[in-house]
């Protein structure tokens, strides 16, 4: 037994192991170039401190490093431009159960989104912060104008803003009240899927405390993903998207919520529809008349249709 346990290598050579492939080698070098062994470096120590991406497939943790590395998003947590984030995802078993298995995931950071959008050179400005009690002083609906010239009452945080402005002049605001996005996080944050899920109130008492913890992720600093959720939102409906952006948008699975086979399963229309039932409009050809029919219960495949 002793043999045996002494034969198992550790997770961090099982990485050092992939990373070091010549195939992989050569990926990050197409995507890097002179900056691959500082990236692979930063993975390497990215790992080693991070007890939960050790519970994860090697070689899932290093596609998703790739991610990052195709838009040369640094991914050191004290930066803050990209995070490889856990997740305990379900998977379905051959007996037809399903366990929980820790799926390592790319996740751009607020400051990735800002680095890609300042990418494309069609960006004058661009700013996105938290808005304080008192800041707030008005809100203009049909224009898209937000004031928020009022005077600050506290360090009480009540809502998230991004603003840009193009270099054609086209500029746009977007405010999202802490509430609202303590909801939006519930209802699209694979981080809050299962048994142990917060209040909304909680969520918004833990974001106005300060507190920031270790984690990355909603649960981790609420306010950062508020801050990248109000960028992304506004960018992505407003904004000027390079391909590098488009990408990021698309994998943030962290934003994004569901999976799209998940968000087709719960949206898809389950209602089973009866060819014979369905109502149709018949159009006379020779006068143009209307008239509303219904498909025939049976009709012979080899018959003529009636038009």
């Amino acid at each position: 037994m002793s043999n045996e346990i002494a034969k198992t290598p550790r997770p961090i050579d099982m990485l050092k192991s992939i990373v070091s492939a010549p195939s992989v080698q050569d990926q990050f070098k197409n995507t890097l170039g002179e900056h691959k062994d500082a990236f692979v470096a930063s993975l390497i120590d990215l790992y080693t401190g991070d007890k939960q991406l050790q519970t994860c497939d090697a070689k899932a943790i290093v596609m998703e490093a790739l991610r990052a590395a195709t838009m040369r998003l640094p991914l050191n947590k004290a930066l803050g431009f990209a995070y490889i984030i856990v997740f305990n995802n379900s998977v379905r078993n051959p007996d037809g159960s399903f366990s929980k298995v820790p799926t390592p995931t790319f996740v751009p950071g607020y400051k990735g989104y800002i680095q890609l959008a300042m990418r494309t050179g069609q960006y004058r400005t661009i700013n996105a912060d938290f808005v304080y009690e008192g800041e707030l002083r008005k809100v203009d609906k049909l224009k898209g104008e937000v004031a928020f010239d009022g005077e600050k009452k506290s360090d009480k945080i009540v809502g998230y803003f991004c603003y840009f402005e193009l270099l054609n002049g086209f500029s746009k605001t977007l405010y999202v009240p802490i509430e609202e996005m303590a909801a939006y996080a519930l209802r699209y944050s694979p981080s809050f899927k299962g048994k142990n899920k917060p209040t909304a109130e909680a969520l918004v008492a833990a974001a106005q405390s300060g507190v920031v913890s270790s984690q990355v992720g909603w649960s981790g600093n609420f306010n950062d993903m508020g801050l990248k959720t109000v960028i992304r939102r506004l960018l992505s409906k407003y904004g000027y998207l390079s391909v590098e952006m488009q990408t990021a948008i698309d994998k943030d699975v962290e934003d994004t919520g569901n999976s799209r086979d998940e968000t087709i399963a719960e949206h898809a229309n389950s209602k089973t529809i009866i060819a014979e039932t369905v109502e149709y409009e018949h159009v006379n050809t020779e006068t143009g008349e209307i008239t509303q029919g219904q498909a025939p219960a049976e009709q012979n495949a080899d018959a003529a249709p009636n038009y």
